[in-house]
């Protein structure tokens, strides 16, 4: 009833129009009987004319969303106001993502289309609030889709024009690879065994998958970001896990059987070695029996001009000094804690050592040794051979070190000694053969993969020493070929009588045999002796091109002896293997290493002392 008494219908969604409120309806009963009776009442008690009762105007039956869930006609325009402005985000309660105005906007077509039921209800009476939300939602669907503008909220702020997505014009630049920074990048370049451990992170099905990776594959899956290596490392241990199985199964001592998983196999190999070459540093020198040992071997050892250590040393020492063990503990207080004794094997004064990266020798068989003597007479054993060999992954090493006899013209005996030593050095003795099929039974350089042969091999210049030296003075550019056309040792390897299918790098240092003691003058004694290429090193390898040369030279800063030191680097093609070879168990000598480590420590702190003493005992002059 309104105010001038008048009786007002209230037509609601699905009542039959015409019927008042005494008529028989066909929709069923809902809560708005209870209001229209409660308004007849109220009419009635007002009669005299006291202020009716505005009441609002009943919602409109639910509809249901698309997600399933009913939504009133109030929301719905609510919801729709809200979504489709782009106010800023201080306002949370107001603000609505994008995603949602384009799935909005999508709906919209079918919101329309919807029945009458579903659309909003023509308010006649009610809140003022709800006549200007449905005055202004009518304007809005009045206008059509492309000048349809977001009008205004409640509280009088006007909401931002939606703007279109911007493009790139153009492809994108590709994102280099390696993005790790110039520190990153330096970070491990001397270290470089930090990547010796891949470390895989997978899962399946709450199982860890267990699978070595190689550094080259794990640089690849995370970027060459030294940082996310690191990372990843703080995360997982650096040690892959080991599985039950793989105990029972592995032996260290004698191996396993197993080609998937073997401790020797391609997976630890990729892991260790992912180009799968190993470096090996080679020594020979003739110490002419001297007593006293240099004070410092680093530049034997470690010279300057080398970025990185290699994997193995093995140095070969012909007329060695008296005490063996002095020498040996000396090569360790040089190398230091990285790097620990393999073996150790003499003939008399014949001393050849082998030293292994301390992380490496898990993949190293047993090592044996055999010797051979040239000179019967002598009791001393001064002339011969020593040779070491093992099996590191699925590659045999074979090492001889050997001292043939001397003399100018001995040319001839000293070939007899290089068959007798290829003839009588019985090797190997219980390690498998890689490759039976190539192997000779009269020539132990044939039953191993990569053979090392070094040491004094007397061969001279068949040369006056006048026309040596004048020679020498014109050889320029470290090119000594003139030399080595009059060289002993090249002529017999050319006619094949010595060290078949050996070969040795290009010679470009000074002859390192006979020098004075202390000083880089050759022999001023009265014999006068012809400078001569007396130490050499050569290499034979089973396969072409699976040994490649980095240095081949004289270190001429060990003046102690007549001969001077030749160091030659090689890097070595590796093979994967089986572990059906005894191997190692990580064995080495470990009073050695306590006792060159615990040399090194005092040498420290020695030249630590000297120089406090040393900054403590400068006196401050002072002028008055």
């Amino acid at each position: 009833m309104t105010e001038n008494g008048e009786d007002c219908t209230l037509n609601c969604p699905g009542e039959a129009p015409g019927k008042g409120d005494h008529g028989e309806s066909q929709t069923p009963k809902t809560p708005l009987a209870g209001v229209r009776s409660a308004k007849k009442n109220s009419d009635a008690g007002h009669a005299d004319g006291e202020i009716p009762v505005y009441l609002p105007h009943p919602p409109s039956l639910p509809r249901r969303s698309p997600f399933g869930k009913s939504v009133s006609a109030e929301e719905t325009a609510r919801t729709w106001r809200l979504r489709s402005s782009q106010e800023s985000l201080s306002d949370r309660a107001e603000t609505g993502s994008s995603t949602d105005s384009l799935r909005e906007d999508r709906a919209s077509p079918r919101r329309e289309r919807d029945s009458g039921a579903a659309r909003l209800p023509a308010f006649t009476v009610g809140s003022p609030v709800f006549q200007d939300r449905k005055s202004r939602l009518s304007e809005l669907r009045r206008r059509p889709r492309s000048q349809q503008s977001v009008p205004e909220d409640g509280r009088g702020r006007s909401a931002g024009a939606r703007l279109s997505p911007v493009q790139p014009t153009g492809p994108l630049p590709a994102l280099d690879k390696d993005f790790a920074s110039a520190t990153l990048r330096a970070a491990n370049r001397i270290d470089r065994d930090c990547l010796d451990y891949g470390v895989q992170a997978g899962e399946k099905g709450g199982e860890r998958l267990h699978r070595n990776l190689s550094d080259s594959r794990l640089l690849e899956n995370m970027g060459s970001d030294s940082a996310s290596v690191n990372s990843m490392r703080s995360v997982y241990s650096v040690l892959s896990p080991i599985r039950p199985q793989d105990v029972r199964n592995r032996s260290f001592l004698e191996g396993s059987v197993l080609g998937s998983g073997a401790l020797l196999g391609a997976e630890e190999l990729d892991r260790h070695f992912p180009d799968r070459r190993v470096g090996v540093y080679v020594v020979t020198w003739n110490m002419q029996g001297e007593k006293f040992l240099p004070a410092n071997l680093d530049d034997l050892l470690l010279p300057t001009d080398s970025e990185f250590a290699q994997d193995f040393y093995v140095v070969g020492v012909q007329e060695g000094c008296p005490d063996r063990r002095e020498w040996e503990t000396c090569l360790q207080e040089t190398l230091g804690p990285h790097y620990v004794m393999l073996y150790a094997a003499s003939h008399g004064v014949l001393y050849l050592t082998v030293f292994i990266r301390r992380d490496l020798m898990w993949f190293c068989s047993e090592v044996e040794h055999a010797t051979v003597t040239t000179r019967i007479i002598s009791q001393i054993k001064t002339k011969g051979a020593v040779g070491v060999t093992f099996t590191f992954f699925g590659t045999s090493f074979l090492f001889i070190t050997s001292h043939f006899t001397s003399g100018d013209s001995k040319v001839y005996e000293r070939v007899l000694d290089y068959n007798k030593i290829i003839e009588a050095l019985a090797l190997p003795k219980s390690l498998p053969d890689t490759n039976p099929y190539r192997s000779s039974p009269s020539d132990v350089t044939t039953r191993f993969d990569q053979v090392f042969w070094f040491g004094d091999f007397n061969f001279r210049l068949s040369k006056p020493r006048a026309d040596v030296e004048a020679i020498m003075k014109r050889a320029a550019g470290g090119d000594m070929s003139p030399l080595l056309e009059h060289d002993q040792l090249s002529e017999q390897m050319k006619d094949g009588s010595i060290f078949k299918g050996f070969q040795e790098a290009p010679v470009r240092f000074l002859p390192t045999y006979k020098f004075d003691i202390g000083c880089d003058d050759y022999d001023t004694t009265s014999k006068q002796r012809t400078p001569s290429y007396t130490d050499r090193v050569l290499f034979r390898s089973r396969q072409a091109n699976d040994i490649r040369v980095l240095k081949y030279d004289s270190c001429s800063s060990i003046k102690s002896s007549d001969h001077r030191p030749v160091v030659a680097v090689f890097q070595v093609k590796l093979r994967p293997g089986r572990d059906n070879i005894p191997l190692c168990g990580g064995l080495f000598d470990r009073s050695l290493y306590l006792e060159g480590i615990k040399r090194r420590m005092t040498a420290r702190e020695m030249k630590r002392r000297e120089a406090i003493s040393s900054q403590s005992s400068s006196t401050i002059c002072a002028i008055s």
